[in-house]
């Protein structure tokens, strides 16, 4: 027998025995101590994930780990998963978010109260504190920037709808580091047609720290404050720079309620270095959304927001531009980790030479997983 046929089927062995385990193990549950998450996981987690919550070895478990095997203790990996996620898991077994089947399903064994308690030891074996909680990281906005420090890689487009044709491209790189801080690198790619010829380039590119100063899972908030700086490196000629070097800075309070209803504000201003190529000026964005689950909340996730943005130049007789951005976000991705974005930017005041524009995003969290992974 061929030796990687030997090893699917010692898997697929273990497999079944975790199943029938799992099962077995709390058929009399009026003779095990299941009051507490730490007697659930002892009695339920232990000979897999082991009492550390690093894992068990091979040698004793019996099976490879897969590269998605938690080690609990890792607040940089568990501090960003939500407890939705673990539940998800526990219920309906890892493939059912594109992990690995080895982690068997425990709805016919688990209570949802006695899920929700070892979801409750299992946040013990972080023993940092200050890591903001992944419950705060709510659905990314197209416009609106969030205040939770992350890892991800975006594509976000706007496509004229009316008007002059033109094509406006970002890709962003957003990664976090240490518990409350995060690099954004952010490239505009532009295409318009201008008076019947087309032109394209680069804008201007953006490099920015963002760090979260509080965070409180109990109240559902967060707040961060960024500071960036924009490069001159696109064209002024064809409108695709400013022509100076830029600094950016602003501050983002977002808001998460029981009901999974969110807002989240920004506050900004961008300051030219030199005032007379281009003026200084402040801008106020705001997105209000909910989010559904299917699934009983634990499935893919649906996330419909509205946002106000407006815009207003600091010079004489400048006028506030204010725009209404309706999109739905949705988890592509079993995983969750890749997610998409369509909405319609309208102008609301000064729509001369203003035009409606088709917007959307493709995300990848690439700290969940590969794109390849998890679907």
């Amino acid at each position: 027998m061929p030796k990687n046929f030997r090893g699917v089927i010692s898997a697929l062995f273990v497999i079944a025995l975790l199943g029938i385990f799992a099962s077995a193990i709390f058929a009399e549950n009026s003779s095990l101590r299941l009051d507490t998450g730490e007697h659930i996981y002892q009695t339920a987690c232990v000979a897999c994930h082991g009492s550390d919550g690093k894992g068990t070895p091979k040698s004793v478990a019996g099976f490879e780990q897969p590269d998605s095997f938690p080690d609990f203790t890792r607040c940089d990996q568990t501090t960003a998963e939500l407890d939705n996620d673990y539940h998800a898991v526990i219920v309906h077994g890892g493939r059912y978010r594109g992990f690995s089947q080895i982690m068997p399903s425990f709805s016919e064994a688990l209570t949802t109260e006695q899920i929700s308690k070892v979801i409750g030891y299992l946040r013990h074996f972080c023993r940092e504190p200050g890591w903001p909680r992944g419950e705060l990281n709510l659905p990314r906005a197209i416009v609106t920037e969030k205040a939770y420090p992350e890892d991800e890689e975006v594509i976000s487009s706007a496509v004229n709808a009316r008007g002059a044709p033109g094509l406006e491209t970002h890709v962003i790189h957003e990664q976090r580091f240490g518990k409350k801080n995060q690099i954004e690198v952010d490239v505009p790619i532009t295409f318009q047609d201008q008076s019947h010829i087309w032109y394209g380039g680069i804008g201007d590119a953006t490099l920015g720290i963002k760090r979260a100063l509080f965070s409180n899972l109990r109240r559902g908030s967060i707040l961060a404050l960024q500071g960036s700086v924009l490069v001159p490196s696109g064209s002024r000629t064809h409108g695709f720079g400013s022509g100076t070097t830029t600094f950016e800075t602003f501050a983002a309070y977002d808001q998460l309620f029981r009901t999974n209803t969110f807002f989240q504000t920004q506050f900004g201003a961008d300051l030219p270095r030199h005032t007379d190529i281009a003026p200084q000026s402040i801008f106020f964005n705001t997105a209000i959304g909910q989010t559904f689950g299917a699934g009983h909340g634990l499935g893919r996730a649906w996330s419909p927001m509205m946002e106000f943005l407006a815009q207003r130049d600091l010079v004489n007789s400048a006028k506030t531009d204010w725009d209404v951005l309706p999109q739905l976000q949705v988890t592509i991705s079993h995983r969750q980790h890749i997610r998409g974005d369509l909405g319609v930017r309208v102008p609301v005041t000064n729509t001369f030479g203003r035009p409606i524009q088709l917007q959307l995003y493709f995300l990848w969290d690439w700290q969940d997983g590969k794109l390849t992974e998890g679907w």
